[in-house]
């Protein structure tokens, strides 16, 4: 997370053979661009956001999408710096409708 943005890495499970997807994208910090990302979460099936605690950054995200469907946690950067996902990595070992935003 920065002033400005935050990186999205959603994870979803694939049905039967088929394999995981997960996306990385970019969101604004500012309001109507955060209730779109959890619209756009919501929409994935999102149970569980994982976000960074980065400065204050994480302010205007953790409360927009505490009023979400999903259960949020605000982690230690530290904790969470070699999770799969975190920066440009690949989601792979995290369960099915995981979301992790990162800096």
């Amino acid at each position: 997370m920065s002033k400005r943005d935050a990186k999205v890495c959603v994870r979803i499970a694939g049905a039967g053979r088929r394999k995981a997807s997960s996306t990385v994208t970019t969101w604004g910090a500012v309001t109507n661009q955060v209730l779109a990302l959890r619209d756009h979460l919501v929409a994935n099936g999102v149970t569980l956001v994982v976000m960074e605690a980065t400065s204050d950054y994480w302010k205007p995200f953790y409360y927009l999408l505490e009023d979400g469907p999903f259960d949020v946690m605000l982690v230690n950067a530290r904790h969470v710096k070699n999770l799969p996902g975190r920066k440009s990595d690949q989601l792979t070992e995290l369960r099915e409708g995981f979301a992790l935003l990162s800096t």
